[in-house]
């Protein structure tokens, strides 16, 4: 089928929270876009329920409100400190509405296929439809192809990956393990814990379990002072470190594995469920797997427990199956873009959300946005100013880590220091004006 001819328009693809602010940015600044979404209403993996959702009943943000919003579109006043799935996507059917996007997003649909075509993109719908755009933004986000370990040994009992966990019934009556130490996987280990006959957690090195709340408050809110006053690292991680021994201490006398890295090192696992149920033996710790054996599983200290389910939170692999890997300069199993977004060369592609954060995540891919509409802007407006952000991408993906030393990790492979990020998006806003 010819290529239907889109002109001038950008084509987004996906209506989650990162499609929905790039409409937003785009729309505001005149820029004509489609947003092409598979599923029927908005939301991405915040739609709980949909085939492409990661989200389980009970989740709820780990970042508070003020941390997690829009830039010029605060969460309701009544809503909790940290909201559950429920009440994000109600705010995002909000954002839609007073932004009045949803005209321009067409539901139901999928992209099959994204390609360069002279000097713009081929996308190729599931229809058969192929629209030529000048441009594409991808934000169909990255926490949905599931990750899993490779054992030796077979396992005959059920299986299943954090992403295909939804409600705790599945739990109840089995001896459940639960792989992996993310956030997802420590939410599932303290549902296991009031559901499952035992619950078994099982992680390769040792974490620390961060608390949602300090003296009162959210706890990011507390650390996010220290970041607005220029606290040196060394000085926030002392005060980190006596404030965690005061809240949480050391778990190791409940066989948790004390962890081999220092503070902010690892994405931070904000729980405070997980010291509460691992200090009433509601959640046993154990260490990596050895091998399988059937309906056994062995780990790497010797011991053996019988197993019924298996519960991978064991990650994501970052995967954009409708287009070329090397159409996004990857290297190292990830593509390197500037701040995550912008490609070395194509001034025409774009990727938003492409970001794991030690915060709240919908506020920066707002900034993200708001950037590439600058620079779509400026590369007619004010093509001095564009050529010297071209000049700047042109470097790929750099350290984005703040000053802290991340641990070797495919879970870092996008990982960010929000704070000094940020930053770093406002300057380049500023670089680039209106």
């Amino acid at each position: 089928m010819a290529a239907g001819d889109y002109g001038e328009r950008y084509c987004i693809i996906g209506a989650g929270s990162s499609g929905i602010t790039a409409a937003k940015n785009l729309k505001q600044l005149g820029i004509a876009y489609d947003v092409i979404e598979r599923e029927d209403g908005v939301g991405g993996n915040w739609y709980y329920g949909k085939p492409n959702s990661s989200i389980y009943r009970s989740t709820h943000l780990i970042s508070s409100k003020p941390m997690t919003e829009y830039t010029d579109f605060p969460m309701p006043r009544d809503y909790p400190d940290y909201p559950n799935h429920a009440q994000i996507l109600a705010y995002f059917q909000a954002y839609v509405e007073r932004f009045d996007l949803a005209r321009d997003i067409q539901f139901n649909t999928t992209v099959e296929r994204v390609a360069p075509a002279g000097d713009g993109w081929d996308v190729t719908l599931g229809s058969g439809e192929m629209r030529h755009y000048r441009g594409v933004l991808i934000a169909n986000g990255h926490n949905w192809c599931p990750k899993y370990p490779e054992y030796p040994g077979e396992f005959a009992g059920m299986k299943l990956h954090s992403s295909e966990y939804k409600t705790p019934d599945v739990l109840a009556g089995r001896r459940v393990l639960v792989l992996g130490a993310g956030n997802s996987g420590c939410d599932i280990a303290c549902e296991a814990a009031t559901h499952a006959v035992t619950t078994f957690h099982s992680t390769r090195r040792g974490y620390y379990y961060m608390p949602k709340y300090l003296f009162g408050q959210p706890a990011d809110q507390i650390g996010e002072r220290m970041l607005d006053l220029n606290v040196p690292l060394g000085m926030r991680r002392a005060i980190a470190n006596f404030l965690y021994g005061m809240t949480v201490g050391d778990l190791s006398r409940f066989g948790v594995r004390r962890p081999d890295h220092k503070l902010f090192e690892t994405h931070p696992i904000i729980n405070s469920q997980m010291p509460y149920y691992v200090g009433h033996g509601d959640i046993i710790i154990k260490p990596d797997v050895a091998e399988y054996r059937g309906d056994s599983v062995a780990f790497v200290d010797g011991t053996v427990e019988p197993i019924d389910l298996i519960v991978y939170a064991t990650g994501f692999r970052i995967v954009f199956p409708f287009m070329d890997s090397d159409l996004l300069n990857w290297q190292d199993g990830h593509p390197s873009l500037f701040l995550n977004v912008f490609h070395p060369t194509a001034d025409n592609l774009f990727v938003l959300g492409l970001i794991q954060p030690d915060s709240g995540q919908f506020g920066l891919v707002d900034r993200q946005a708001q950037l590439v509409a600058r620079f779509i802007h400026a590369q007619k407006r004010t093509p001095a100013r564009a050529n010297r952000f071209r000049q700047l991408k042109r470097r790929g993906q750099e350290n984005y880590s703040g000053g802290v030393r991340y641990k070797e990790s495919t879970r870092h492979y996008v990982e960010i220091e929000h704070h000094s990020y940020r930053r770093r998006l406002e300057r380049y806003i500023r670089l680039l004006g209106m």
